[in-house]
């Protein structure tokens, strides 16, 4: 459910300042056209989902740590014994600086890639959680 209600935030701040769906080329218009249309609005839209898996993932690995499952990733695992919250923290604090450099870079496409990422990411920490 919890999930449901994340996703169906996302697409409706996709849609949420002042463009509407008419200012995008269609979808007869070649790739190319399309990409370059609103190329700071496929970044900012990259950016929300980024922070939401963040979240996502923070609270999910958190949920899982307090569950007893075991951390995979050897960064936050060498982190643990500052406390779980820290860990984590410290790993969401170089993703964050990360996807700065992306956006600074203006390497949208990188970011996408890092999405997908973390979507399995969190998909695999909700799985983790629901057979504990």
């Amino acid at each position: 459910m919890l999930l449901i209600m994340t996703l169906d935030n996302i697409m409706s701040l996709a849609w949420s300042d002042q463009s509407s769906p008419r200012d995008y080329p269609s979808p007869q218009a070649p790739p190319s056209a399309r990409a370059q249309a609103l190329p700071g609005r496929t970044m900012l839209m990259s950016l929300q989902v980024f922070f939401y898996l963040q979240a996502l993932d923070f609270l999910t690995t958190l949920i899982g740590l307090k569950m007893g499952i075991r951390e995979v990733s050897p960064f936050i695992r060498s982190l643990l014994h500052y406390g779980p919250a820290v860990a984590v923290a410290a790993s969401k604090i170089v993703a964050l600086v990360l996807a700065a450099l992306c956006f600074k870079l203006k390497r949208s496409h990188l970011l996408r890639y890092v999405n997908y990422w973390y979507a399995a990411v969190v998909i695999w920490n909700l799985l983790n959680i629901l057979i504990v």
